[in-house]
């Protein structure tokens, strides 16, 4: 790709910003009059956001970056990884390419990869990076890709779908009809070309709503990083009928936390008890599945409150969200908080609560942080009580 961005000395100034004050930059005179002075400003902002989220790519040198809105919306290295461990084969098209990071490591499993991009600016971008990336097995095409798909006219392992939400839907219930591609409309075209799709969807995606859009749902994959849910994945297979598998997964650098329960079986009951010696927050994966009775029943746990999604247990376990020791539940009572809270340090978490976090601190005056953890909820016989934990590091 011929671009003046690319140009050493421009890609030198590029390298010895990213530590410089982003405003001060900013209002310097551009030292480069031959090129757009926002273009290199957003190279400078793209390639910071890049540091933490996309590392191979950073680490090379004469990468284009896109918009830095682009680079926050892309998946991670890290998510991108994972999505491509779930599957293998011969051949993928993707047809809602962006900035191609899944695509890169799809092409670590796959033969060849396709990636089809509506921009032709981005497409040509992606093209030039993938060669700095040395990864020979991705083609790029630009244009439709319901075109582009008729066009290459072949039988593919998989079709990877990323839809966007179309802007002229704000507000409304996020619904998978209104995004670009329309994947439920589509569904049956798309299965000319391939029995199986890998389809990507924002986390605010209700499942069952989206189940009621798809047909032939093999597995849901709710990926979570660093305990915020990124998004979802939905594996469909033409003609596909049994159960449905749910997997929760929590990626951070260091490991996987992964739940799985059949979502076609959630007619499960989980004891309840009052607060034991261990209490157990799911993390954010887990919370999304909606499957609380299931998630009692599976670690062997007692639920506090049926709309507190909070655990106990009286013996210490492995579990997939944060673990504490609670030292004394006390009553919600002014007095009680009064005594154990006035001016000081706590970590507060409510759950099935009516009052909420700010208010609390602000009527007692207390500070965040510490190590001390609270957990205002409500029990099974319907009161207000404060459970005062301190956290195990695991």
């Amino acid at each position: 790709m011929d671009s003046p961005l690319l140009k050493a000395e421009v890609q030198d100034f590029i390298d010895n910003s990213m530590q410089a004050n982003f405003t001060k930059i900013a209002l310097m005179k551009n030292p480069f009059p031959e090129i757009k002075w926002n273009d290199i400003l957003n190279q400078i902002a793209s390639k910071n956001k890049a540091k933490e989220k996309l590392p191979t790519w950073f680490a090379h040198r004469c990468i284009l970056y896109p918009s830095k809105i682009s680079i926050e919306q892309t998946s991670s290295e890290i998510t991108a990884k994972y999505k491509a461990s779930l599957i293998d084969g011969k051949t993928l098209i993707d047809l809602t390419g962006g900035f191609g990071i899944d695509d890169y490591y799809f092409a670590q499993k796959f033969n060849r990869v396709v990636h089809c991009e509506i921009n032709q600016e981005l497409s040509e971008i992606v093209q030039h990076n993938y060669k700095i990336l040395n990864q020979r097995n991705l083609e790029c095409y630009s244009g439709d890709s319901l075109e582009i798909l008729r066009k290459l006219d072949q039988k593919w392992s998989w079709i990877y779908i990323d839809p966007s939400r179309r802007s002229d839907v704000k507000g409304k219930v996020f619904m998978l009809k209104d995004c670009l591609p329309n994947v439920p409309m589509l569904l049956e075209t798309y299965f000319n070309y391939s029995d199986n799709l890998l389809i990507k969807t924002a986390p605010i995606l209700d499942i069952t709503s989206g189940l009621s859009e798809l047909q032939f749902v093999k597995s849901i994959h709710i990926i979570a990083l660093d305990n915020e849910v990124k998004e979802l994945l939905w594996e469909i297979e033409k003609d596909y009928n049994g159960e449905i598998a749910l997997n929760a997964v929590s990626l951070t650098k260091e490991n996987i936390q992964l739940f799985s329960i059949n979502y076609n079986n959630q007619e499960v009951k989980s004891e309840y008890s009052q607060p034991k010696k261990y209490l157990y927050e799911p993390n954010a994966a887990m919370m999304k599945t909606g499957a609380f009775e299931a998630i009692g029943v599976h670690y062997k746990l007692e639920k506090l409150h049926k709309h507190s999604h909070l655990y106990t247990s009286e013996d210490l376990i492995e579990f997939p969200g944060r673990i504490f020791e609670i030292n004394e539940v006390i009553p919600f009572d002014k007095a009680e908080i009064k005594r154990h809270f006035e001016g000081k340090k706590a970590n507060i978490t409510t759950r099935n609560f009516p009052i909420s976090v700010e208010e609390i601190r602000k009527k007692w005056k207390i500070k965040d942080g510490g190590i001390d953890y609270c957990f205002f909820t409500t029990n099974l016989l319907n009161e207000k009580i404060v459970l005062l934990c301190q956290k195990i590091q695991h």
